[in-house]
Protein backbone atom coordinates (compact mmCIF):
# COMPACT_ATOMS: atom_id res chain seq x y z
CA UNK A 1 0.00 0.00 0.00
CA UNK A 2 2.80 2.40 0.91
CA UNK A 3 4.81 1.59 -2.23
CA UNK A 4 1.73 2.00 -4.44
CA UNK A 5 0.91 5.36 -2.85
CA UNK A 6 4.41 6.73 -3.39
CA UNK A 7 4.60 5.51 -7.00
CA UNK A 8 1.17 6.91 -7.88
CA UNK A 9 2.01 10.24 -6.24
CA UNK A 10 5.27 10.55 -8.21
CA UNK A 11 3.59 9.58 -11.50
CA UNK A 12 0.74 12.07 -11.09
CA UNK A 13 3.16 14.89 -10.22
CA UNK A 14 5.39 13.98 -13.18
CA UNK A 15 2.39 14.21 -15.52
CA UNK A 16 2.07 17.89 -14.61
CA UNK A 17 -1.50 17.55 -13.28
CA UNK A 18 -2.78 20.35 -11.04
CA UNK A 19 -1.90 19.76 -7.38
CA UNK A 20 -5.52 19.60 -6.19
CA UNK A 21 -6.30 16.99 -8.87
CA UNK A 22 -3.26 14.95 -7.82
CA UNK A 23 -4.43 14.83 -4.21
CA UNK A 24 -8.02 14.06 -5.23
CA UNK A 25 -7.05 11.27 -7.65
CA UNK A 26 -4.77 9.76 -5.03
CA UNK A 27 -7.61 9.78 -2.47
CA UNK A 28 -10.06 8.15 -4.93
CA UNK A 29 -7.53 5.46 -5.91
CA UNK A 30 -6.65 4.54 -2.32
CA UNK A 31 -10.31 4.47 -1.29
CA UNK A 32 -11.31 2.21 -4.17
CA UNK A 33 -8.38 -0.19 -3.79
CA UNK A 34 -7.92 -0.52 -0.03
CA UNK A 35 -11.20 0.35 1.69
CA UNK A 36 -14.12 -2.00 2.33
CA UNK A 37 -16.33 0.99 3.16
CA UNK A 38 -17.67 3.62 0.74
CA UNK A 39 -15.34 6.34 1.98
CA UNK A 40 -15.96 8.62 -1.00
CA UNK A 41 -19.59 9.02 0.07
CA UNK A 42 -18.25 11.37 2.75
CA UNK A 43 -16.65 13.71 0.20
CA UNK A 44 -19.36 16.37 0.47
CA UNK A 45 -19.24 16.46 4.24
CA UNK A 46 -15.44 16.62 4.26
CA UNK A 47 -15.46 19.47 1.73
CA UNK A 48 -17.97 21.38 3.84
CA UNK A 49 -16.02 20.80 7.06
CA UNK A 50 -12.75 21.93 5.46
CA UNK A 51 -14.32 25.00 3.86
CA UNK A 52 -16.18 26.12 6.97
CA UNK A 53 -13.15 25.98 9.29
CA UNK A 54 -13.30 29.38 11.00
CA UNK A 55 -9.56 29.93 11.18
CA UNK A 56 -9.25 29.59 7.37
CA UNK A 57 -11.31 32.75 6.94
CA UNK A 58 -8.06 34.55 7.79
CA UNK A 59 -6.47 33.35 4.54
CA UNK A 60 -8.43 35.54 2.05
CA UNK A 61 -8.29 38.44 4.50
CA UNK A 62 -4.49 38.40 4.68
CA UNK A 63 -4.29 38.04 0.89
CA UNK A 64 -6.59 41.05 0.46
CA UNK A 65 -4.47 43.08 2.87
CA UNK A 66 -1.35 42.38 0.78
CA UNK A 67 -3.20 43.28 -2.43
CA UNK A 68 -4.22 46.65 -0.97
CA UNK A 69 -0.65 47.41 0.16
CA UNK A 70 0.70 46.65 -3.30
CA UNK A 71 -1.89 48.60 -5.29
CA UNK A 72 -1.96 51.64 -2.99
CA UNK A 73 1.79 52.30 -3.39
CA UNK A 74 2.54 51.76 0.31
CA UNK A 75 4.95 48.92 -0.53
CA UNK A 76 6.93 51.02 -3.03
CA UNK A 77 7.32 53.89 -0.56
CA UNK A 78 8.41 51.43 2.14
CA UNK A 79 11.12 50.04 -0.17
CA UNK A 80 12.48 53.50 -0.97
CA UNK A 81 12.59 54.45 2.72
CA UNK A 82 14.42 51.27 3.73
CA UNK A 83 16.92 51.71 0.92
CA UNK A 84 18.12 55.01 2.37
CA UNK A 85 19.01 53.27 5.63
CA UNK A 86 20.74 50.06 4.47
CA UNK A 87 22.22 50.71 1.00
CA UNK A 88 25.56 51.86 2.47
CA UNK A 89 26.37 48.27 3.50
CA UNK A 90 28.40 46.29 0.91
CA UNK A 91 25.68 44.76 -1.23
CA UNK A 92 23.56 47.92 -1.24
CA UNK A 93 20.13 47.32 -2.72
CA UNK A 94 20.28 43.59 -2.01
CA UNK A 95 20.07 44.37 1.71
CA UNK A 96 17.11 46.58 0.88
CA UNK A 97 15.51 43.63 -0.91
CA UNK A 98 15.82 41.48 2.21
CA UNK A 99 14.72 44.22 4.64
CA UNK A 100 11.74 45.21 2.49
CA UNK A 101 10.75 41.56 2.07
CA UNK A 102 10.88 41.02 5.83
CA UNK A 103 8.75 44.09 6.46
CA UNK A 104 6.25 43.30 3.72
CA UNK A 105 6.08 39.68 4.93
CA UNK A 106 5.01 41.02 8.32
CA UNK A 107 1.88 42.43 6.70
CA UNK A 108 1.04 40.21 3.72
CA UNK A 109 1.52 36.66 5.03
CA UNK A 110 2.31 35.33 1.54
CA UNK A 111 5.72 34.44 0.13
CA UNK A 112 4.64 34.63 -3.51
CA UNK A 113 3.03 38.04 -2.94
CA UNK A 114 6.18 39.25 -1.16
CA UNK A 115 8.51 38.07 -3.93
CA UNK A 116 6.28 39.51 -6.66
CA UNK A 117 5.76 42.87 -4.93
CA UNK A 118 9.34 43.55 -3.87
CA UNK A 119 10.65 42.10 -7.15
CA UNK A 120 8.48 44.45 -9.21
CA UNK A 121 9.73 47.44 -7.22
CA UNK A 122 13.41 46.43 -7.15
CA UNK A 123 13.99 45.06 -10.64
CA UNK A 124 14.47 48.39 -12.50
CA UNK A 125 17.37 49.19 -10.15
CA UNK A 126 19.40 46.07 -10.95
CA UNK A 127 20.87 47.36 -14.23
CA UNK A 128 20.73 51.01 -13.22
CA UNK A 129 23.18 50.47 -10.35
CA UNK A 130 25.34 47.75 -11.89
CA UNK A 131 24.30 44.67 -9.91
CA UNK A 132 25.13 41.25 -11.28
CA UNK A 133 21.89 39.32 -11.82
CA UNK A 134 22.47 36.04 -9.89
CA UNK A 135 22.91 37.35 -6.34
CA UNK A 136 20.47 40.24 -6.83
CA UNK A 137 17.74 37.92 -8.14
CA UNK A 138 18.55 35.37 -5.44
CA UNK A 139 18.06 38.01 -2.73
CA UNK A 140 14.56 38.71 -4.10
CA UNK A 141 13.60 35.02 -4.32
CA UNK A 142 14.96 34.24 -0.85
CA UNK A 143 13.59 37.45 0.70
CA UNK A 144 10.15 36.46 -0.51
CA UNK A 145 10.29 33.22 1.49
CA UNK A 146 10.19 35.23 4.73
CA UNK A 147 6.44 35.62 4.14
CA UNK A 148 5.97 32.03 5.33
CA UNK A 149 7.88 32.43 8.60
CA UNK A 150 7.38 35.99 9.86
CA UNK A 151 3.84 36.41 11.24
CA UNK A 152 1.18 36.76 10.09
CA UNK A 153 1.78 33.74 7.88
CA UNK A 154 -0.88 32.04 5.75
CA UNK A 155 1.09 28.78 5.72
CA UNK A 156 1.28 28.75 9.52
CA UNK A 157 -2.50 29.00 9.64
CA UNK A 158 -2.83 25.97 7.35
CA UNK A 159 -0.22 24.05 9.38
CA UNK A 160 -2.01 24.92 12.62
CA UNK A 161 -5.34 23.71 11.25
CA UNK A 162 -3.91 20.42 9.93
CA UNK A 163 -1.78 19.67 13.01
CA UNK A 164 -4.27 21.06 15.57
CA UNK A 165 -1.63 23.45 16.91
CA UNK A 166 -2.27 26.91 18.35
CA UNK A 167 -1.90 29.59 15.65
CA UNK A 168 -1.00 32.16 18.31
CA UNK A 169 1.84 29.96 19.62
CA UNK A 170 3.09 29.39 16.07
CA UNK A 171 3.14 33.13 15.40
CA UNK A 172 5.05 33.74 18.62
CA UNK A 173 7.51 30.96 17.81
CA UNK A 174 8.15 32.19 14.27
CA UNK A 175 8.94 35.83 15.05
CA UNK A 176 12.52 35.56 16.37
CA UNK A 177 13.69 32.87 13.90
CA UNK A 178 12.13 34.89 11.06
CA UNK A 179 14.02 38.05 11.95
CA UNK A 180 17.20 36.07 12.60
CA UNK A 181 16.91 34.38 9.20
CA UNK A 182 16.52 37.78 7.53
CA UNK A 183 19.74 38.88 9.28
CA UNK A 184 21.48 35.70 8.06
CA UNK A 185 20.38 36.48 4.50
CA UNK A 186 21.99 39.92 4.80
CA UNK A 187 25.10 38.29 6.24
CA UNK A 188 25.31 36.00 3.19
CA UNK A 189 25.10 39.06 0.92
CA UNK A 190 27.73 40.95 2.93
CA UNK A 191 30.22 38.06 2.93
CA UNK A 192 29.71 37.40 -0.80
CA UNK A 193 30.23 41.07 -1.68
CA UNK A 194 33.33 41.35 0.51
CA UNK A 195 34.82 38.28 -1.17
CA UNK A 196 33.67 39.32 -4.66
CA UNK A 197 33.29 43.12 -4.80
CA UNK A 198 32.04 42.96 -8.40
CA UNK A 199 28.70 41.70 -7.07
CA UNK A 200 28.22 44.68 -4.77
CA UNK A 201 26.94 47.16 -7.34
CA UNK A 202 26.86 50.80 -6.33
CA UNK A 203 24.66 52.71 -3.95
CA UNK A 204 23.02 56.10 -4.16
CA UNK A 205 24.09 57.97 -1.02
CA UNK A 206 21.40 59.48 1.18
CA UNK A 207 21.76 62.33 3.63
CA UNK A 208 20.69 62.12 7.26
CA UNK A 209 17.77 64.42 6.51
CA UNK A 210 16.56 62.14 3.68
CA UNK A 211 16.77 59.09 5.93
CA UNK A 212 14.78 60.75 8.68
CA UNK A 213 12.22 62.05 6.18
CA UNK A 214 11.77 58.55 4.77
CA UNK A 215 10.82 57.10 8.14
CA UNK A 216 7.23 58.28 7.69
CA UNK A 217 6.84 55.74 4.88
CA UNK A 218 7.70 52.93 7.30
CA UNK A 219 4.87 53.86 9.64
CA UNK A 220 1.96 52.37 7.60
CA UNK A 221 3.39 48.80 7.40
CA UNK A 222 4.56 49.05 11.01
CA UNK A 223 1.09 50.14 12.07
CA UNK A 224 -0.47 47.22 10.19
CA UNK A 225 1.93 44.80 11.89
CA UNK A 226 1.02 46.19 15.30
CA UNK A 227 -2.71 46.01 14.54
CA UNK A 228 -2.59 42.42 13.28
CA UNK A 229 0.10 40.74 15.37
CA UNK A 230 -0.27 43.03 18.38
CA UNK A 231 -3.96 42.22 18.70
CA UNK A 232 -3.15 38.48 18.59
CA UNK A 233 -0.27 38.64 21.09
CA UNK A 234 -2.26 40.93 23.35
CA UNK A 235 -5.11 38.44 23.50
CA UNK A 236 -7.51 40.97 22.00
CA UNK A 237 -8.33 39.02 18.83
CA UNK A 238 -8.10 35.61 17.23
CA UNK A 239 -5.99 35.32 14.04
CA UNK A 240 -9.16 35.58 11.95
CA UNK A 241 -10.38 38.68 13.81
CA UNK A 242 -6.89 40.19 13.58
CA UNK A 243 -6.87 39.61 9.81
CA UNK A 244 -10.17 41.51 9.48
CA UNK A 245 -8.72 44.35 11.55
CA UNK A 246 -5.72 44.37 9.21
CA UNK A 247 -7.95 44.66 6.14
CA UNK A 248 -9.85 47.54 7.75
CA UNK A 249 -6.55 49.29 8.59
CA UNK A 250 -5.27 48.73 5.03
CA UNK A 251 -8.47 50.23 3.61
CA UNK A 252 -8.11 53.28 5.85
CA UNK A 253 -4.48 53.72 4.82
CA UNK A 254 -5.41 53.42 1.14
CA UNK A 255 -8.17 56.01 1.60
CA UNK A 256 -5.77 58.31 3.48
CA UNK A 257 -3.42 58.16 0.48
CA UNK A 258 -6.41 59.00 -1.78
CA UNK A 259 -5.98 55.76 -3.73
CA UNK A 260 -9.22 54.05 -2.65
CA UNK A 261 -11.05 53.87 -5.96
CA UNK A 262 -13.58 51.44 -7.41
CA UNK A 263 -10.99 50.17 -9.92
CA UNK A 264 -8.37 49.52 -7.22
CA UNK A 265 -10.88 47.60 -5.10
CA UNK A 266 -12.04 45.47 -8.04
CA UNK A 267 -8.43 44.56 -8.90
CA UNK A 268 -7.68 43.72 -5.25
CA UNK A 269 -10.83 41.61 -4.92
CA UNK A 270 -10.12 39.73 -8.14
CA UNK A 271 -6.55 38.95 -7.11
CA UNK A 272 -7.76 37.82 -3.69
CA UNK A 273 -10.43 35.53 -5.13
CA UNK A 274 -8.04 33.89 -7.59
CA UNK A 275 -5.44 33.10 -4.92
CA UNK A 276 -8.00 32.02 -2.32
CA UNK A 277 -9.79 29.68 -4.75
CA UNK A 278 -6.49 28.00 -5.62
CA UNK A 279 -5.55 27.53 -1.95
CA UNK A 280 -8.97 26.26 -0.84
CA UNK A 281 -9.23 23.75 -3.69
CA UNK A 282 -5.93 22.24 -2.55
CA UNK A 283 -7.04 22.32 1.12
CA UNK A 284 -10.31 20.46 0.38
CA UNK A 285 -8.52 17.82 -1.71
CA UNK A 286 -5.90 17.39 1.02
CA UNK A 287 -8.56 16.96 3.72
CA UNK A 288 -10.17 14.22 1.61
CA UNK A 289 -6.82 12.47 1.11
CA UNK A 290 -6.01 12.70 4.83
CA UNK A 291 -9.41 11.21 5.67
CA UNK A 292 -8.89 8.28 3.28
CA UNK A 293 -5.33 7.65 4.48
CA UNK A 294 -6.45 7.59 8.10
CA UNK A 295 -9.41 5.32 7.34
CA UNK A 296 -7.33 2.69 5.51
CA UNK A 297 -4.58 2.82 8.16
CA UNK A 298 -1.85 4.32 5.99
CA UNK A 299 -1.11 7.18 8.38
CA UNK A 300 -0.74 4.78 11.31
CA UNK A 301 1.41 2.47 9.16
CA UNK A 302 3.82 5.29 8.29
CA UNK A 303 4.05 6.42 11.91
CA UNK A 304 4.64 2.89 13.22
CA UNK A 305 7.23 2.25 10.49
CA UNK A 306 9.29 5.36 11.33
CA UNK A 307 9.05 4.82 15.10
CA UNK A 308 9.76 1.09 14.66
CA UNK A 309 13.06 1.76 12.87
CA UNK A 310 14.57 2.17 16.33
CA UNK A 311 16.64 5.11 15.11
CA UNK A 312 17.61 7.86 17.54
CA UNK A 313 15.16 10.81 17.35
CA UNK A 314 17.92 13.02 15.91
CA UNK A 315 18.56 10.56 13.06
CA UNK A 316 14.86 10.46 12.19
CA UNK A 317 14.67 14.26 12.31
CA UNK A 318 17.67 14.68 10.02
CA UNK A 319 16.18 12.10 7.65
CA UNK A 320 12.96 14.15 7.52
CA UNK A 321 14.95 17.33 6.82
CA UNK A 322 16.77 15.64 3.92
CA UNK A 323 13.47 14.16 2.70
CA UNK A 324 11.79 17.58 2.58
CA UNK A 325 14.74 19.25 0.90
CA UNK A 326 14.61 16.55 -1.79
CA UNK A 327 10.80 16.58 -2.11
CA UNK A 328 10.81 20.38 -2.28
CA UNK A 329 12.69 20.16 -5.59
CA UNK A 330 9.65 18.53 -7.19
CA UNK A 331 6.52 19.66 -5.32
CA UNK A 332 4.81 23.03 -4.94
CA UNK A 333 5.13 24.26 -1.36
CA UNK A 334 1.50 24.50 -0.26
CA UNK A 335 0.68 21.06 -1.61
CA UNK A 336 3.86 19.65 -0.04
CA UNK A 337 2.84 21.04 3.33
CA UNK A 338 -0.81 20.01 3.15
CA UNK A 339 -0.10 16.52 1.84
CA UNK A 340 2.54 15.66 4.46
CA UNK A 341 1.67 17.55 7.65
CA UNK A 342 -0.89 15.02 8.96
CA UNK A 343 1.60 12.22 8.31
CA UNK A 344 4.79 13.77 9.66
CA UNK A 345 3.53 15.62 12.76
CA UNK A 346 2.43 12.41 14.56
CA UNK A 347 5.86 10.93 13.85
CA UNK A 348 7.66 14.02 15.17
CA UNK A 349 5.54 14.26 18.33
CA UNK A 350 5.96 10.51 18.95
CA UNK A 351 9.72 11.12 18.93
CA UNK A 352 9.35 13.77 21.63
CA UNK A 353 9.66 16.98 19.59
CA UNK A 354 7.39 19.95 20.30
CA UNK A 355 4.82 20.44 17.47
CA UNK A 356 5.13 24.25 17.77
CA UNK A 357 8.92 24.07 17.47
CA UNK A 358 8.61 21.66 14.55
CA UNK A 359 6.12 24.06 12.95
CA UNK A 360 8.87 26.69 12.74
CA UNK A 361 11.38 24.17 11.36
CA UNK A 362 8.72 23.00 8.91
CA UNK A 363 8.14 26.54 7.67
CA UNK A 364 11.88 26.93 6.97
CA UNK A 365 11.88 23.63 5.07
CA UNK A 366 8.90 24.86 3.05
CA UNK A 367 10.79 28.13 2.45
CA UNK A 368 13.70 26.11 1.09
CA UNK A 369 11.32 24.39 -1.33
CA UNK A 370 10.37 27.82 -2.68
CA UNK A 371 13.90 28.42 -3.96
CA UNK A 372 15.02 24.93 -5.02
CA UNK A 373 14.76 24.16 -8.74
CA UNK A 374 13.03 22.83 -10.76
CA UNK A 375 9.73 23.62 -8.97
CA UNK A 376 10.83 26.56 -6.78
CA UNK A 377 7.81 28.86 -7.07
CA UNK A 378 9.65 32.01 -5.96
CA UNK A 379 12.33 31.38 -8.58
CA UNK A 380 9.66 31.44 -11.29
CA UNK A 381 7.99 34.52 -9.78
CA UNK A 382 11.26 36.49 -9.78
CA UNK A 383 12.13 35.26 -13.29
CA UNK A 384 8.69 36.35 -14.51
CA UNK A 385 9.12 39.79 -12.93
CA UNK A 386 12.57 40.01 -14.52
CA UNK A 387 10.99 39.50 -17.93
CA UNK A 388 13.86 37.65 -19.62
CA UNK A 389 17.36 36.25 -19.26
CA UNK A 390 18.57 32.78 -18.27
CA UNK A 391 16.64 31.04 -15.47
CA UNK A 392 19.99 29.71 -14.24
CA UNK A 393 20.80 33.18 -12.82
CA UNK A 394 17.94 32.99 -10.34
CA UNK A 395 18.58 29.38 -9.37
CA UNK A 396 22.32 29.88 -8.78
CA UNK A 397 21.77 33.18 -6.95
CA UNK A 398 19.45 31.51 -4.44
CA UNK A 399 22.04 28.91 -3.33
CA UNK A 400 23.79 31.02 -0.63
CA UNK A 401 20.40 31.72 0.94
CA UNK A 402 19.47 28.04 0.84
CA UNK A 403 22.62 27.33 2.86
CA UNK A 404 21.51 29.96 5.40
CA UNK A 405 18.15 28.18 5.76
CA UNK A 406 19.87 24.87 6.46
CA UNK A 407 22.09 26.67 8.97
CA UNK A 408 18.99 28.13 10.65
CA UNK A 409 17.44 24.66 10.99
CA UNK A 410 20.63 23.35 12.63
CA UNK A 411 20.65 26.39 14.92
CA UNK A 412 17.06 25.71 15.99
CA UNK A 413 17.98 22.09 16.59
CA UNK A 414 20.87 23.17 18.84
CA UNK A 415 18.94 26.00 20.56
CA UNK A 416 15.18 25.17 20.53
CA UNK A 417 14.47 28.16 22.79
CA UNK A 418 15.01 30.48 19.82
CA UNK A 419 11.51 29.44 18.83
CA UNK A 420 9.92 28.53 22.15
CA UNK A 421 10.95 31.19 24.66
CA UNK A 422 8.39 33.76 23.47
CA UNK A 423 5.57 31.23 23.80
CA UNK A 424 6.62 30.53 27.41
CA UNK A 425 6.80 34.25 28.19
CA UNK A 426 3.28 34.91 26.92
CA UNK A 427 1.85 31.72 28.44
CA UNK A 428 3.27 32.75 31.79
Amino acid sequence: MLVFTLILLVVLIALGIHVAAVLGLLAVSLAELYSTFPLLAATGEIAWTASSEFILVAVPLFILMGELLLRSGIAADMYAALDKWVNWIPGGLMHTNVAASAMFAATSGSSVATAATIGTIAMPNMKRYGYRPPLFLGSLAAGGTLGILIPPSINMIVYGVLSETSITDLYLAGLVPGLLLAAMFSLAILVTCLLRPAHAGRAEPASAAERVAGLRHLLPPLMLFLVVVGSIYGGLATPTEAASLGVLAALLLTAWRRRLTRGLLLQAFEGTMRTTAMIMLIVVAAFLLNFVMSAIGLTRLLTDTMVGLDWPPLAVFLFLVAFYLLLGCFMETLSLMIATTPIVVPIVTALGYDPVWFGVVFMILIEAALITPPIGVNLFVVQAVRGGGPFRDVAVGALPFLLMMIGMILLLLAVPDLALWLTRVFDA
